[in-house]
């Protein structure tokens, strides 16, 4: 059974915390690197994410699925558009994806709960 959504949020930031706070220079900058390259520039940072979603699928990574997908409805992605996302990580990965793909409408479902829940 995973994590809820609020659970997965608070360890990851604990954990990054942790990280940043070894004093582990190549961690800071690394981190430093990753936050600079969503922030809103010529492209919007909801297509970025979107980007950072197919990557995530496409590489399998449900940690980075559940981040980005999080992401993408702070920054107002629709359901549709999403899809749309979800399904060109299908088309890139092949049917590996699909398990991803499970998961990461769990994850969508859970997160427009939450959303509408908190009147979003």
């Amino acid at each position: 059974m995973r994590r809820r959504a609020q659970e997965t949020r608070l360890y990851r930031l604990e954990m990054n915390e942790r990280i940043l706070k070894s004093g582990f220079k190549p961690f800071q900058r690394f981190f430093a690197l990753d936050a600079a390259a969503y922030e809103e520039g010529a492209i919007p940072t909801k297509y970025k994410e979107m980007m950072g979603l197919v990557g995530s699928m496409v590489l399998r990574c449900n940690d980075c699925i559940f981040y980005h997908l999080d992401r993408c409805v702070q920054e107002g992605a629709t359901r549709e558009e999403l899809h749309e996302a979800m399904n060109i990580a299908l088309v890139i990965g092949g049917s590996i994806v699909i398990p991803h793909l499970r998961y990461a409408y769990e994850v969508m479902d859970e997160l427009f709960e939450e959303k509408n829940r908190q009147g979003g």
